[in-house]
């Protein structure tokens, strides 16, 4: 019998400058339903990741702190142009949204709609709304506040109130092997480690410490990435989950 694969990949092919910031008005395409105005805190308001709005900024602050993506398995952006076309794949991809992280206790002059400044970006990927699952993976300096919020917000009830959720079962968090700061960020918001999925991703530092992929392989710019996994679970969040997160977001430092 006869059979075609006719794969398209989902993301852009122009990599112009200042051409793939993607529709206007934007759409964030997510499988999950997310309401912004329950998460915004009086400390942070995540919002959805607008290119127009932040990709140039948040590209200076991923070129500055260009040590922190080793861990990641995403080759760093080294143009406007690059960074854009990155953002429309992950934008066609329903599993997958970007939120930018506003500080509003760092005011930006030369945005003042912003109500604060860009303090980093933080994702919910590999959405199922089917099993009830997301994972969150964060860039930012305030990754704890922001955390919890997510956490809240995916682990309530849609019936909980004053703050309502989506009622998922299970928010997972990976953190490369040997980064060690995002796996205590993860234990430290209540995550349970779970075990390492070996060979699980890879990444392009190659000064990288680890074994080297065999001669042969498709990817030999990339070292292997193990990670570890951690969970969040809905029976976490009820056998005092919600008291941890709550405490965390109610920090004022």
């Amino acid at each position: 019998m006869a059979f075609l694969n006719s794969y398209k990949p989902s993301i852009v092919q122009n990599l112009s400058a200042y051409s793939n910031f993607g529709p206007d008005p934007y759409d964030i395409n997510f499988s999950l339903s997310i309401d912004f105005t329950i998460l915004e805190t009086g400390k942070i308001k995540p919002v959805p990741f607008i290119p127009r709005l932040y990709a140039e900024i948040y590209l200076d602050q991923t070129i500055q702190y260009r040590d922190l993506n080793v861990w990641y398995s995403a080759k760093p952006p080294s143009s406007l142009g690059e960074m854009l076309y990155h953002l429309e794949g992950f934008r066609t991809n329903p599993s997958y949204v970007g939120l930018a992280i506003i500080d509003k206790g760092r005011p930006d002059p030369a945005h003042p709609s912003w109500d604060g400044s860009l303090a980093g970006f933080i994702a919910l990927a590999n959405a199922s709304p089917q099993n009830l699952g997301v994972e969150i993976g964060s860039r930012t300096y305030i990754t704890s506040h922001a955390v919890g919020i997510l956490l809240r917000y995916c682990l309530e009830l849609p019936t909980a109130r004053p703050v309502a959720g989506l009622g998922l079962r299970r928010v997972e968090w990976g953190a490369t092997k040997g980064h060690d700061a995002s796996a205590k960020a993860a234990e430290r918001m209540g995550f349970k480690r779970e075990g390492v999925m070996r060979w699980h991703r890879v990444v392009y530092n190659v000064d990288k410490e680890g074994p080297q992929p065999r001669e042969g392989d498709p990817l030999p710019d990339k070292l292997r990435s193990d990670t570890e996994v951690f969970s969040f679970c809905s029976d976490d969040w009820e056998e005092g989950g919600r008291e941890l997160v709550r405490k965390v977001l109610e920090r004022k430092a």
